[in-house]
């Protein structure tokens, strides 16, 4: 069984801020992201960050109300900030300003526009609704249009049909996303669908990113 699904992709239908008006406002948020550091490094050291979430939300928001943050372990740094616009093409413009005025990367902190790929997203285990579901458990059906340079997914995992739909939904996105990143999923997946029962010829996760990477290497001339 498979049940249509599509991560949505909203064209602007109005032109967006000003470049000049997001790099003012990028410009902002790194000014008091440098205030808030000590007692941003203080409540992590602490293990409540929710002591400086509401300031850090605040700082985030007044780029722009739609922007997310979270702060995550990082790939090569302790920690992570992460702004992302959730693969909203009208919020682009706000990453890439915030992205391009971001410090460097030290042993503290990395910054990313999007959520990162997990390194080995089989080595991940998601809990929803206090099940744990492995997502080496995950198999994945490519099909690849070479034209619209996307790849169409059907994602199954053998405890689906304990779920409903809400749940199924998630268990069919959060993989897709650890294994690609926010940002290459929104941009070479078309069609996602959830399979109940395991399709023919499917593959895992670190074979789906290679797939898809090599597609998005191909389309973009590399």
């Amino acid at each position: 069984m498979f049940r249509f699904l599509r991560r949505t992709r909203t064209a602007p239908d109005e032109p967006v801020s000003t470049e000049a008006d997001a790099a003012g406002r990028a410009a902002e948020f790194w000014r008091r992201w440098h205030e808030l550091l000590p007692e941003t490094a203080a409540a992590l050291g602490d293990g409540e960050l929710h002591r400086v979430e509401n300031l850090l939300a605040d700082a985030v928001a007044a780029m722009h109300p739609e922007l997310t943050f979270t702060v995550e372990r990082g790939e090569v740094a302790v920690y992570a900030l992460v702004v992302t616009g959730q693969a909203d093409p009208r919020l682009r413009v706000w990453t890439d300003a915030w992205m391009a005025a971001a410090p460097a990367a030290d042993a503290l902190w990395e910054y990313h526009d999007s959520v990162p790929p997990v390194p080995d997203p089989t080595e991940v285990t998601v809990n929803l609704r206090g099940e744990k579901y492995p997502l080496s458990q995950i198999r994945v059906v490519a099909q690849v249009d070479e034209t619209e340079g996307l790849v169409d997914v059907a994602v199954h995992h053998p405890r689906f049909a304990d779920l409903d739909e809400n749940a199924q939904r998630a268990l069919t996105f959060l993989p897709l996303d650890a294994a690609l990143g926010e940002r290459l999923a929104a941009d070479r997946l078309g069609r996602v669908e959830t399979a109940v029962q395991e399709p023919q010829g499917a593959v895992g996760l670190l074979e789906l990113r290679d797939l898809v990477r090599e597609l998005a290497a191909a389309a973009d001339g590399g």
